[in-house]
C-alpha cells in the first residue's frame, strides 16, 4: 500500500512558490485547511493566485494572506465578509475574478476529471460572458468556461487514512472534494489520521488516488463566521 503520509505542514507545502495559482477548499470558514493557510503566511511566498468560493474574513483564513498582500488575484464566487478584501480590490491592489458559484465549482470537477472545459448556462448575456464562446445546446445558450490550472489543492477533511482516502463531515464536504485531484499536487490535512484500511470502504467519499500528500493537522479552531442565537425568553 502506498504510504502519501508527511510528517508536517511544512513538509506538506515543500515546493510551493511565489506566484503559483492554489486551490484552497472550504465555504465561508467551514472545512477551510487552517493549518496550510497559517503555513502559507508563515513561508511568505507572494504573488499568489487563490481559487476558493470566498476569502475569509479579515483576521482568519485566506485573510491573513490578504493582509501580508501575499496573494495578487482572487478567483472567487463570495467576497461579502472581508473589509480587506474590499479594500485591495477598490484600490486596485488585487485582480479580482468572480464566478458564478455553480461554475467554480465545475470548473474544479472538470480539472479532476481531466476535462479541458465546460458548457454552462450561468452567465450568458451578462458581463462573465463577455469575450467567451458561447454555443446553443437545444435551444438555450451556454458558455465556454475552461477547466483551472492550478500548482497546489489544499483541502481540509475530517479523517483519512495512509493511503489518502478521504472522509468529509456536514458542510465541510463543500468545494473540498472537487478540488481533490483538480491540481498538480493536492494536500490533505485532516482531523484523524489512520491506517490504510480502517476506513469503511463505504463511507470513503474521495479515494487516495487523487491526493498526493496527507498530514494530521494540529488543533482547529472552527470559526464561526457570523454567529446568530436566539434570544431566550
Amino acid at each position: 500500500m502506498i504510504n502519501k503520509v508527511v510528517g508536517d505542514v511544512s513538509k506538506a507545502l515543500r515546493g510551493v512558490e511565489d506566484n503559483m495559482t492554489l486551490m484552497l477548499g472550504g465555504f465561508g470558514l467551514s472545512g477551510i485547511p487552517e493549518n496550510s493557510i497559517s503555513e502559507l503566511v508563515k513561508i511568505g511566498v507572494k504573488g499568489l493566485t487563490c481559487i476558493s468560493n470566498n476569502a475569509g474574513v479579515d483576521d482568519f483564513g485566506l485573510g491573513l494572506l490578504l493582509q501580508n498582500h501575499q496573494i495578487k488575484k482572487m478567483i472567487s464566487s463570495y467576497v461579502g465578509e472581508n473589509d480587506e478584501f474590499e479594500r485591495q480590490m477598490l484600490s486596485g491592489e488585487l485582480d479580482v475574478e468572480l464566478i458564478p458559484q455553480g461554475t467554480l465549482a465545475e470548473r474544479c470537477r472538470a480539472a479532476q476529471a481531466g476535462f479541458p472545459a465546460i458548457y454552462t448556462p450561468a452567465g450568458y448575456g451578462t458581463e462573465v460572458a463577455e469575450g467567451k464562446e458561447t454555443r446553443d445546446f437545444d435551444g438555450k445558450m451556454h458558455v465556454l468556461e475552461y477547466a483551472f490550472k492550478a500548482d497546489f489543492a489544499f483541502v481540509k477533511a475530517w479523517k483519512g487514512d495512509e493511503a489518502g482516502n478521504l472522509i468529509f463531515k456536514g458542510t465541510a464536504r463543500n468545494f473540498n472534494p472537487n478540488m481533490c485531484g483538480a491540481a498538480r499536487i493536492t494536500v490533505a490535512e485532516v482531523e484523524e489520521l489512520v491506517p490504510a484500511g480502517e476506513l469503511d470502504p463505504n463511507q470513503i467519499h474521495i479515494p487516495g488516488i487523487f491526493v498526493q500528500r496527507i498530514f494530521q493537522g494540529a488543533q482547529y479552531e472552527k470559526r464561526i463566521e457570523q454567529r446568530t442565537v436566539r434570544t431566550r425568553n
